[in-house]
Formats: structure tokens, C-alpha cells, sequence
């Protein structure tokens, strides 16, 4: 019995020594898998990603033109009886290409007429604050866009804005 029991417990001692090792077995093998995809991973990220841009890196883009408008003055809206104001503006077209200008001077009459007509409607009151300036800014570009379509102009540029 003595034996038996001694066999049994050499036994004991071997099936608890085999999951320890399948355990360390396990756990070497998902540190292997950690390190190699971690190496993968930076190769791809570092090396072939750099590759990559550097092949496929665009062209400087082309810097944008500009039309001076023509000078506008006129007197705004106002009530009856309120001291009447003026509104100077030099404003400057921004186009997307150079060859543009030479299509756009044409219609420089036409670009101003809209413009006037636009502004003499304005009152004081619909300039103030910077929120008053890009208002009237977002509208000149969108008149100015109808005015010389398939041109399209990037942004209307105040070079000045005197309210007098």
C-alpha cells in the first residue's frame, strides 16, 4: 500500500507539473506572437507607409490669383430724416488659376453694377460687427459666382471698409 501510495502520489506530482508547463508553453507562445506582430506592425506603419508618400507626394499647389474691383461708393439706406452715410469699398476677387483674369475683365462692368445695386439697399445697422461684414461678403461672392458662372471665384476680399 505504501507503494501505491507513493506511485500515486509521483502521479499527482506529474499531472500538476504538465499544466504548469502547458501554461508557460501558452504564454511564451503568445509573447512570440506579441513581439512578431509588433515588429510587423511597425515595419508597416515606418517603412512601407514612408515608401508610399514619398511616391505618390502631389505637385505644389498653384497659388491663387486676384482682380482688383474697381472702387465702390454709395450712400445707404435710411430712414427718412437720419443723417445720410456712405459706404467706401476696395474689394479684390481671389480666383483659383492666373488664366482666369483675362476671362473675368470682361465682365467687370456687370461685376460692379452688382455690386452697387447690392450695397446701396444695405443700412448701417446690417454692416456691424465683423458678423455683418462676412454677411455682406458670403453675398457679394454668391452675386459675383451667378455674374461670371462656369467662372467660379474662391472668396471676395475687402482691402477696406469705410462707413462714413
Amino acid at each position: 500500500m505504501a507503494e501505491n501510495e507513493a506511485e500515486g502520489g509521483a502521479a499527482a506530482e506529474g499531472a500538476e507539473a504538465a499544466p504548469k508547463n502547458k501554461l508557460k508553453l501558452i504564454i511564451m507562445a503568445v509573447g512570440l506572437l506579441a513581439v512578431l506582430g509588433g515588429g510587423a506592425a511597425t515595419w508597416f506603419f515606418f517603412f512601407r507607409h514612408g515608401e508610399e508618400h514619398h511616391a505618390e507626394a502631389a505637385p505644389p499647389p498653384k497659388p491663387p490669383a486676384f482682380v482688383d474691383v474697381p472702387d465702390i461708393m454709395v450712400n445707404l439706406a435710411g430712414a427718412p430724416g437720419e443723417r445720410v452715410q456712405y459706404l467706401k469699398l476696395k474689394i479684390v476677387l481671389e480666383l483659383k488659376e492666373e488664366k482666369q483674369i483675362e476671362a473675368i475683365k470682361p465682365t467687370m462692368p456687370r461685376i460692379t453694377d452688382i455690386f452697387q445695386t447690392y450695397v446701396r439697399e444695405l443700412r448701417s445697422s446690417d454692416l456691424n460687427g465683423s458678423a455683418g461684414v462676412f454677411r455682406l461678403k458670403e453675398e457679394l461672392t454668391k452675386r459675383v459666382n451667378a455674374a461670371v458662372s462656369p467662372i467660379q471665384v474662391s472668396a471676395v476680399l475687402f482691402k477696406e471698409v469705410v462707413i462714413q
